[in-house]
């Protein structure tokens, strides 16, 4: 008791001095006890508010890089306090420092504190924040550049993980004062796991993003702008705009999906262009039949004359400057992709190599892709059936993801009746003789080597693959009588193995 009164005199004394002192005496005094505080204690601190100095408008970059940086350290038992946050239109929650408490982190060997200082202004209603880094004296000079390059890398990855990705459509409107583009958050489900896809495929195109990805010196170091293009091309179903949101979710990259039908002319498309932002995937889907851009020159010139320019839409070259013109340089670390059902289509000059960097060929569903489909619809990872249907589909019995798909959502309850109906499908289309054109692709598919179905370079190359001739030899070769022989067979085993499950 008696202590407390002397704190209570001790306080009593000190508020007496601050009014009779003058302002200039207790400032030099704080000065003075705070020097002293910074020789004796074995720490160094930085301030870091949230505005740069010279600007309250002005986003200090080192502030926000600091918030990501201890947001993406929420799962750590240092952080204690925090606080939560949801906008109204996103399924993430946003962790941030409470106001006035501390983190600790550890680099380097070296314990590192950070405390979130939010104040209110006097007189309003706003706050001013700022982070306070404490740092060991003796290793802060050699400690603080290598640990907020750390917390820079850091934020910026956590940033591209965690964000909420959008999809953007162009709406028309290039004109006005408000952006081209419309966005609704981007949650689509496809990933690399779920993809119907044959498994060599699948890892060349994961290695060829996971390059791209880190391959912002190696762009620099070579001259080339930071972008990669993709040709992906095939029959409806064969699951290309699936792979589109694979590869957007396996970046994490906002998707920008392109209608050149509402596009007026090339300036136009320029400005959708600009207003793109780096870390996104573009995409022209059915780029044969977008606008007329593949018929032939001389018949373009003819229909509209000789002297006659071509004004109020967009033109080849236009789309050429879009996809490789000093125009597709205004960002970076961005994805073109072109869809087709028909790349003999496309004018050769829009898919050379620097524009579509890589072509990517998708037919039939091969064996592997349809394990994933069975494994994805009806959660098996074995059955009797699935050498009746490797079978088939090696003998030209071709169905495309989308086909195969819809069989087994439509019996997704009952394994043996979606795996029946499955192998009568495959079967009607070795009867049927593959399919015709569609029947070969898959075939083609596996005997080409993986650069072929992974097709970089020029699009003369398409046909020049050896497993496409190959394929070729053995669809001449087939007769009617083989194949009836063939699905003799076929059921005589789809029996056997339905007889010996009890089916």
């Amino acid at each position: 008791m008696e202590m407390l009164s002397q704190l209570w005199s001790l306080l009593g004394l000190i508020t007496l001095l601050q009014n009779i002192l003058p302002s200039q005496f207790l400032s030099l005094l704080h000065s003075l006890c705070e020097s002293l505080q910074d020789f004796f204690t074995p720490y160094s601190y930085y301030h870091i508010p949230e505005f740069n100095a010279y600007s309250s408008l002005d986003l200090n970059q080192l502030y926000r890089h600091a918030t990501l940086y201890l947001n993406s350290l929420h799962n750590s038992p240092a952080c204690r306090r925090l606080s939560l946050s949801r906008s109204k239109s996103s399924t993430t929650i946003s962790y941030t420092v409470a106001p006035n408490h501390s983190v600790h982190d550890t680099f380097k060997g070296q314990r590192i504190s950070w405390t979130h200082h939010v104040d209110t202004l006097q007189d309003s209603l706003d706050e001013k924040r700022s982070f306070s880094l404490r740092i060991p004296k003796r290793h802060c000079h050699s400690l603080l550049p290598l640990y907020l390059d750390h917390v820079t890398s850091t934020a910026a990855e956590f940033e591209r993980t965690s964000r909420e990705r959008r999809l953007f459509t162009n709406n028309g409107n290039a004109s006005s004062y408000d952006s081209s583009w419309v966005s609704v958050p981007f949650r689509h489900p496809s990933t690399f796991d779920t993809l119907a896809l044959e498994t060599e495929l699948k890892k060349q195109i994961v290695d060829d993003l996971t390059e791209f990805a880190a391959g912002r010196e190696f762009y620099g170091s070579v001259g080339r702008a930071w972008k990669r293009g993709y040709l992906l091309y095939g029959p409806p179903g064969s699951g290309k705009s699936s792979l589109i949101a694979a590869m957007a979710n396996f970046l994490c990259y906002d998707v920008y999906d392109l209608e050149l039908t509402k596009v007026s002319d090339n300036s136009e498309l320029r400005s959708l262009l600009i207003q793109t932002t780096n870390r996104s995937v573009i995409v022209i889907e059915d780029i044969d039949c977008s606008v007329d851009l593949t018929a032939d020159p001389s018949s373009k010139a003819a229909a509209r004359g000789d002297h006659e320019e071509e004004v109020g839409r967009v033109t080849l070259s236009g789309l050429l400057n879009f996809t490789d013109g000093l125009w597709s340089c205004c960002g970076e670390e961005r994805i073109v992709v072109f869809t087709t059902n028909y790349k003999e289509k496309i004018d050769p000059a829009l898919v050379r190599c620097g524009r579509m960097d890589v072509h990517v060929s998708l037919g039939m569903c091969g064996p592997a892709a349809f394990r994933t489909l069975v494994r994805n619809y009806l959660e098996i990872e074995s059955h009797a059936l699935f050498d009746v249907v490797d079978n088939c589909i090696r003998s030209g019995g071709g169905l495309t993801p989308a086909q195969i798909g819809e069989i087994l959502l439509r019996n997704h309850r009952d394994v043996d009746v979606a795996m029946r109906e499955v192998v009568a499908a495959l079967q009607a289309r070795v009867l049927a003789g593959g399919g015709g054109e569609e029947g070969a692709d898959y075939e083609e598919m596996v005997m080409r080597s993986p650069e072929s179905v992974l097709g970089v370079g020029s699009p003369e190359n398409w046909d020049s693959s050896p497993g496409k001739h190959v394929g070729k030899r053995r669809k001449e070769g087939q007769t009617p009588g083989k194949k009836v022989n063939f699905l003799v067979r076929l059921r005589s085993l789809t029996k056997s193995e339905s007889g010996r499950r009890g089916i």
